[in-house]
């Protein structure tokens, strides 16, 4: 398993505290493509966060490709994340004033990888998601599927073990949508393993597994 969550609890502090996540138990085999799905705020975007490292839990274990996550070192989390895991996400999170280019070789230079090296792996990622001739082009000058196209690029660029995509289509017409699950798809059958937080159904059905949140709890996982 590559990633594996054993009675993962989360609660938001408040007047009224939030109850989030309730006993996550969980397990998702390399290589697989699965969609978590619930309606909002269901936990589903939470439970994201914390596969991804962006949040912590407050009980239960979380491992990760065989590490336990669990008060991990701001620097180690960061080069976790930095190393085992692309983020898409719905609004793209593209800066503005980068090209494509710029943008797709912003998590190597992250990684202390040059100038020259950065653009030559950038491009190629470009190259596979159809979009050389966009290079030189601003996030402004893109449309909505490209950006998003772009977003993965640059998610797959350090060659990631798992891409974790947050409503990846939610801003993009159906037939745009479709092409993004193309090439989750085919990134799939490459052999990464993607996870896809979304309430469309459409999204859902073409992954191998949906995995039902309601209210904090996982109510089924089915193939």
């Amino acid at each position: 398993m590559i990633i594996t969550l054993r009675d993962v609890n989360k609660t938001y502090p408040g007047v009224v505290p939030l109850h989030v996540l309730k006993d996550i138990n969980l397990d998702i085999e390399r290589g697989e493509l699965v969609s978590i799905m619930g309606a909002s705020g269901s936990g589903k975007s939470t439970l994201l966060n914390i596969l991804g490292i962006l949040d912590n839990y407050d009980s239960g274990d979380y491992h990760l490709d065989g590490v336990e996550i669990r008060n991990l070192s701001e620097n180690r989390a960061a080069e976790l994340r930095n190393r085992m895991i692309g983020f898409v996400f719905q609004s793209f999170n593209l800066i503005n004033y980068k090209n494509a280019l710029e943008n797709v070789a912003l998590p190597l230079y992250y990684q202390g990888i040059g100038r020259k090296r950065r653009n030559i792996l950038a491009m190629e990622q470009l190259e596979r998601l159809g979009l050389a001739d966009r290079a030189t082009h601003l996030p402004g000058e893109l449309s909505g599927g490209q950006k998003q196209r772009v977003a993965i690029a640059r998610a797959i660029v350090t060659n990631p073990s798992i891409i974790l995509a947050d409503e990846p289509t939610g801003a993009l017409d159906s037939h745009t949508s479709k092409e993004v699950m193309q090439i989750f798809r085919q990134l799939n059958n490459d052999g990464m393993t993607i996870v896809i937080v979304t309430h469309d159904p459409g999204v859902g059905a073409a992954t191998d597994r949906i995995i039902r949140i309601v209210d904090g709890e996982i109510m089924n996982s089915n193939v």
